[in-house]
């Protein structure tokens, strides 16, 4: 069987060498500042997490800002690559990811705003007059990020934009991206609480993350190191990351299995390395299923119940399963 050109099939997918002038596509400019613009705030968060030590819920108030940036960074960085790729409708996808880059801009500056105030960005229904506008922002914006990134998922859907690993890959991954901000309208639902911001003072949150029905201060319970994941009841923002990010991972994924095809011949051939993201992308689907089921019975990641852990092992055999189906598959077709 002949070896695999990594070089070359890196190119296919979209990830050009400086020496492939076979697509002069440029990259999405308002994406990529937006990108730039979140790493910044990242290294600010990162000063402000060290120079500054208030605290709200038990963090400091530049982790917020900070995790938010990476997250569209990271984000804004695979849909600029995303829309570089040759696909139709080109005019339709520049404006939609100028919406997301604008609105994500809006959405995360009030975030850094209200952080370097000392108070809470979400939910929030104190009356001081720079909040009232910053709400006004976040009922506006997050609904604008949903639809552009909704309407984006349904135009390449439809496209055959790189070898059919990659298409499985951003095309699971933005419909995960897609469900993964649908659910983050859960957390509208979750009840009024009481926090107290940095200098001490009680606020009312119209909602909050956590699922705990009838305590009034879920969020200011213990969390989990880094992410403050909450470790005594339901989480909805587990869910909301999951899905988010999985377009990054399963993308990573897809690159992992061409460099791998150089060492493990089974793996040289595009039929075989789609199926496996078939596979990885169900299983990454049923994960998300899974941790958004937990969440909304009030359980936290940290402490499964009997029926959690069932449904964990169910789906980590079912992945299991499909990939050893897959290999046996290969193994017999290069058997004749």
């Amino acid at each position: 069987m002949a070896t695999i050109d990594l070089t070359h099939t890196l190119s296919r997918i979209g990830f050009r060498t400086a020496n492939d002038a076979t697509d002069r596509t440029p990259w999405h400019g308002p994406l990529l500042l937006n990108s730039a613009l979140m790493a910044a705030l990242v290294l600010v968060s990162m000063v402000g997490m060290v120079v500054d030590d208030r605290l709200l819920l038990g963090e400091s108030v530049w982790l917020k800002p900070a995790k938010f940036g990476l997250a569209f960074a990271l984000y804004g960085v695979t849909l600029a690559w995303i829309l570089r790729l040759p696909h139709r409708g080109r005019r339709a996808t520049w404006w939609l990811g100028t919406v997301f880059a604008v609105t994500g801009v809006a959405d995360v500056g009030f975030i850094a705003l209200q952080a370097a105030r000392g108070t809470f960005s979400h939910f929030n229904d104190s009356p001081d007059p720079v909040n009232e506008i910053g709400q006004l922002v976040f009922t506006s914006g997050v609904p604008g990020l949903f639809i552009a990134n909704l309407v984006l998922a349904v135009i390449i859907s439809w496209q055959k934009l790189a070898d059919r690993p990659t298409r499985i890959a951003l095309k699971a991954g933005l419909w995960l991206a897609v469900t993964g901000m649908a659910l983050g309208y859960l957390m509208g639902f979750t009840g009024p609480q009481l926090v107290r911001q940095s200098d001490g003072t009680v606020v009312g949150l119209v909602a909050g993350h956590t699922v705990r029905p009838g305590d009034t201060a879920r969020d200011s319970a213990a969390g989990m190191p880094i992410t403050h994941w909450s470790t005594t009841g339901g989480d909805l923002r587990i869910p909301h990351f999951v899905g988010l990010h999985g377009i990054q991972v399963l993308l990573l994924l897809t690159v992992a299995l061409v460099a791998l095809a150089r060492r493990y011949s089974w793996l040289r051939t595009e039929t075989i390395r789609t199926a496996l993201l078939v596979v990885a992308a169900a299983g990454y689907f049923g994960l998300l299923t899974l941790v958004v089921w937990q969440a909304l019975r009030g359980q936290a990641l940290t402490d499964p119940d009997l029926a959690t852990a069932g449904a964990a092992t169910a789906l980590a055999v079912f992945v299991a399963g499909g990939v050893a189906a897959v290999y046996l598959r290969a193994r017999e077709s290069a058997a004749i």
